[in-house]
């Protein structure tokens, strides 16, 4: 497994994503029991948000982490109208209740809303001389952006990054790495599916006796200090996302994909979804 220095500890590059978990109650136990595995595989940052079924991912995270909080790094992410400096903390509360915890390792902004960059980072600020969180930072935030911000406490930037995402490579993500400052991909396996049945995927995966879905998360975290969040219910996801952490894509292998999927040749709009 390949490892990640983020907010002073030392996490892998592959961890965990909640989104869309909490949706089902009929799932809920088989979504703790991946979150579960996947921590006794290495995988122990695990990414929420109050976003994710308006809390119901947050509770699915809780009791996958009851009794075993310290072998995790915790990150969950605020709405931009709780931003302030007064709803912040109240959404933070909540996020800790259903959460089971009392502090979170890391909390971002999940993006850029009606509050001042000042007022939200002041609130951050104050959870964390509260002990409520240990580190903050952003999510969904552009170069023009993150100069706005101009804050050296700031620990991460989580934007959508996969081989079919390539946007931030032009600008984005050589500003981060002169700024160490380590990327969340989140969104590393795209959605619906399709970007996995992409013929140069399977091709590359064939040769290395691995999945399109590991070649992916191979691509996403060959760069220094990139995380990626992928999701996972099913056992057998969770183990090949573990095992991606070991797999090294050749020269030959980095060339097919950027035929396959170009490299940004100008500045893009910021992808989210």
């Amino acid at each position: 497994m390949r490892y990640v220095k983020l907010a002073g500890r030392r996490v892998p590059a592959i961890g965990q994503g909640t989104w869309y978990m909490g949706e089902d109650p009929g799932r809920k136990a088989a979504e703790v029991a991946a979150l579960q595995q996947g921590i006794d595989l290495g995988l122990s940052l695990i990414d929420t948000a109050e976003m994710y079924a308006e809390g119901g991912a947050e509770e699915v995270v809780g009791q996958a982490i009851a009794g075993r909080r310290d072998h995790v790094f915790l990150v969950s992410k605020v709405y931009p109208h709780n931003a302030g400096r007064r709803s912040m903390a109240a959404a933070c509360e909540r996020s800790l209740a259903r959460l089971g915890t009392d502090c979170i390792d890391l909390y971002l902004l999940h993006w850029r809303g009606q509050h001042p960059l000042e007022e939200t980072v002041e609130a951050f600020e104050r959870l964390r001389e509260q002990g409520k969180i240990k580190h903050w930072g952003v999510s969904n935030f552009d170069v023009d952006d993150l100069r706005e911000l101009h804050n050296p406490d700031c620990a991460t930037n989580q934007v959508l990054y996969n081989p079919a995402q390539r946007g931030i490579e032009f600008d984005l993500l050589p500003w981060c790495e002169a700024h160490a400052l380590p990327t969340m991909a989140y969104c590393p396996l795209a959605q619906a599916g399709r970007l996995l049945q992409h013929p140069v995927l399977a091709e590359i995966a064939t040769r290395h006796g691995a999945t399109p879905a590991q070649v992916s998360l191979a691509w996403v975290t060959r760069h220094d200090g990139v995380i990626a969040i992928p999701k996972a219910v099913a056992p057998a996801h969770v183990q090949l996302n573990a095992a991606a952490g070991t797999l090294s894509l050749t020269r030959e292998d980095l060339r097919a994909i950027d035929q396959a999927f170009p490299a940004p040749s100008g500045k893009q709009r910021l992808a989210m979804v």
